[in-house]
Parts: structure tokens; sequence; C-alpha cells
């Protein structure tokens, strides 16, 4: 790491940190996120900064980081993920492991979901630590092991150290991704905060039939055929909409106004596109068929047909509430409807020293800029700390540079990356939020 040792810049640690987390393969399964730890422990241990590694087994350790404070105020962390999706290199124009510097830009899987984070989180507290910053409560950085999969039955990353080892991570406050975002919505700069997000609540239909012989349909009742219409149906149902605190909040700084839910969509749209598609998977839940299992042999007409669902609930509402709307949609059959945690998202208060602390920063890093509340329609490890702790848990990792719209395709994708002035940013508004909840 002698390239960090050399750095003469926030963004020019961030950016040979990010390169050397890259370089790592930590690909969710299996994950091996020991060796992102290592590095980073490495990195911050000789700056006085206490390291300590939890793993549920050997190469799949969470490293959390504390930067002891006084004991007078409340405690602040800094949460990341060190696994990635898949890459295949045969899509890119690199390779998705070479953390290579191109055109302003550092390339490679993990540089926006979410290693650069990981990376500026790092330099962050590793620069205030240099600096003999001592906040009033810990500054703790936790960069977390198997996010991507995160199974609940067999969690190797935050959820289980919530569990088994909650003094390790619990606080007041926590910053993780999730948003970021900036619009332009005539000619001004609207940041986007998660102060919330959904939830993934799995689903089964379950189709009823009669199985037989695949060479006589007739003395048959086909679950799988059967299924197709309840299919059908789900695909083209467009829940009820309603506003929640967060979809007021956005639309207040976009349009100025809040309009019925029914009108919202298209008000927004007036104004972006691109605030039209961030908003609309957050005024409803959503349910989208992803997974079908019937026969399990091709001679064999299936009795029983399972389609899973994935439901996406906002916070507040659970599968009872969508049930009955669903089962109208459906109309009647030989079918039942299993949920599977039927819960919907977690939400934290968009009124925080942290979210003022936030306000503050993009008000002198772009004068004119407002920052907005908004509902992740995707779910993030920070739901672990509401429900476990009550923890005020944002995501908030602004992008200036990057456009909006292309920083939206790239994670999981091919050619993820990142501003360097973004990662920089990043890091200074990171250490920003932290000296105003330390001061």
């Amino acid at each position: 790491m002698a390239e960090l040792v050399e750095a003469t810049s926030l963004r020019d640690e961030a950016v040979a940190l990010l390169q050397a987390l890259i370089r790592l393969d930590t690909v969710n399964p299996p994950g091996n996120e020991t060796k992102a730890a290592e590095l980073l422990r490495g990195y911050l241990e000789p700056l006085g900064i206490e390291c300590r590694l939890y793993a549920r087994t050997p190469e799949r350790a969470n490293l959390v980081a504390r930067l002891k404070g006084r004991g007078e105020g409340p405690r602040l962390l800094l949460l990341s993920h060190t696994d990635t999706v898949l890459a295949d290199p045969g899509e890119w124009q690199v390779d998705p492991w070479s953390g290579e510097l191109r055109d302003g830009h550092v390339w490679g899987r993990g540089a926006l979901d979410m290693k650069g984070q990981v990376a500026a989180s790092a330099v962050a507290i590793a620069s205030l630590a240099r600096e003999g910053f001592r906040p009033r409560g810990d500054l703790l950085f936790a960069a977390c092991a198997d996010e991507e999969v995160g199974d609940p039955d067999e969690n190797f990353g935050l959820s289980w150290l919530c569990e088994e080892h909650p003094e390790a991570v619990e606080t007041e406050y926590s910053i993780n991704e999730g948003a970021g975002d900036r619009l332009v919505i005539n000619d001004r700069p609207v940041y986007l905060c998660a102060t919330a997000e959904k939830r993934s609540s799995g689903l089964k239909l379950i189709v009823h039939g009669r199985s037989g012989h695949a060479s006589m349909p007739g003395i048959a009742d086909n679950a799988l055929v059967n299924a197709a219409p309840y299919i059908e149906r789900i695909g083209a149902w467009k829940p009820p909409r309603a506003h929640t605190p967060e979809t007021e909040g956005f639309l207040r700084a976009v349009l100025g106004d809040v309009p019925p839910p029914d009108e919202a969509l298209a008000r927004a749209r007036d104004v972006s596109l691109f605030a039209a598609e961030t908003i609309e998977p957050v005024l409803s839940p959503t349910l989208s068929p992803t997974m079908i299992e019937a026969s399990r042999q091709r001679n064999v007409i299936p009795g029983r047909c399972v389609v899973t669902i994935d439901c996406r609930l906002p916070p507040g509402q659970t599968g009872a509430d969508v049930e009955p709307e669903l089962r109208h949609v459906l109309g009647p059959g030989h079918y039942d409807l299993e949920w599977e945690d039927a819960y919907g998202g977690t939400r934290s208060p968009a009124a925080s020293p942290l979210w003022d602390a936030f306000v503050e920063f993009i008000a002198e890093a772009e004068p004119g800029a407002v920052v907005a509340p908004y509902c992740g329609p995707g779910f993030t490890d920070s739901h672990y700390l509401r429900e476990r702790f009550g923890t005020v848990a944002y995501g908030f990792f602004p992008l200036r540079a990057m456009d909006a719209e292309l920083a939206a395709t790239l994670p999981h994708s091919a050619d993820e990356r990142i501003d360097v002035g973004d990662l920089e940013l990043g890091a200074r508004c990171l250490r920003h939020a932290a000296e105003a909840i330390g001061a």
C-alpha cells in the first residue's frame, strides 16, 4: 500500500485505495471478503484506529474500525459492504478487476456498488485520525460481507453482526449506500437522500391442478397452464398509489407542491423523465413474478405449480394490506397465496442533525442545490440498523460529475466506473458529516 502513503490528497488516496479494493475479487458467492477486510485493517490500524475482524467463517470477515470518542455524544457509523456481484469480462472494455484509471474514472466491478464508498469512508476516517480528530461519540467504519446475497437463514454480514455482536455496530446515526443521485430540475440541482427503503417480501402463488401422463393431456389438469393467466394478471396489475413522507418530500423539492398520488407520476414526467422513473416504484407496492416451478419430468403434467413473486412493500405496509386486492385481481380459482416475511420497509425521520449536515455540505459544495428525501425501491443493510437499534440511517453518497441516468445503469452491469471527482466529493461529504455529528 505504498501508493497510499505517497498520496497527496483525499482524491489520490481514495483512488489508490479503490484500485486496490477492486483488484481483490470478492464476487459473492463465494465472497472471500476477508481479503478486503485485511487490506483495510492494514491501511487503518497504523493510524491508531482500533480495528477488529468479525467472521462467521474465516474467509468471510467483516471489518469494524473505531475512532474512539470522548463518550459525550452520539455515535456515527460509516456503513459499507465489500462483496460484489459477478462480472463477465467479455462484456467489458477493461478487465473488471483491473481498477484501471481511464478518462478520469476508476473502472471495475464494485466501483459504484460499492467499493467506491468503501474507499471514501476509509479515507474519511483515516484523514480525520491523522488530524487528531476526537469526536464526542465514537466514529465507526464497517466494511461488511454478504450484502449482495444476504440469505436471512445463512448470513455472514451486517444482519449476523447485529445478532451476534450488536455492541460492534450499535450507533445512533449511520451513512450507507442507497442514494446521492443528482437531478437537475428547471436548472436547480436536487440531490436524493434515502431516508427509507422498501423491503422484499417473498410471495408464492401456488396453483393446483391434477397430474397425469404428458402423452394424454386431456385426462389431466395442467397446473402450469392454469398459472399462466394469473401471471398475466399480476404483470398487468397497477396497485393503488399512495403518498409516503418520502414521496411528499421528493415531490415538494422537484415540483414545489405535492399533487395527488394518481397525478404525481404525470406531473413528475412533465419536468423530468428520470424524476418520474425515480418515483414510480415507490408510490405503491410492486409485484414481479420471477421464478416458476412445476413438473420435474418432461413426461409428467404437473398437478402443482409454484410461482415466486418478488413483492416490494413500502414502510408501514404488510402483506395483509396487499392480499385482499391481489385476490380480487386474480379472481376465483384453485390457488393459494403464501407469504414469507410479509413486512414492509423501514424509514428514518428526515429531520435530524445528520440530515442537517448533508444539507449544509451540499449548500457549500454547490450553492443553490437542495437535498430531497427518497425511499429506495431496493433493499440495503440500513434496514438491520433501523430495525434492531432504531438507528437514524440514511443512504447518501453524492455524485455530481457523473450523470444520474448513467450512474443508475452501471451497478451490476458492464463497464462499471466512478468519476474520481465524485470519489473525492463523497470522501469530503463523509468527513463533513463526521465532524458535524462529532463536533
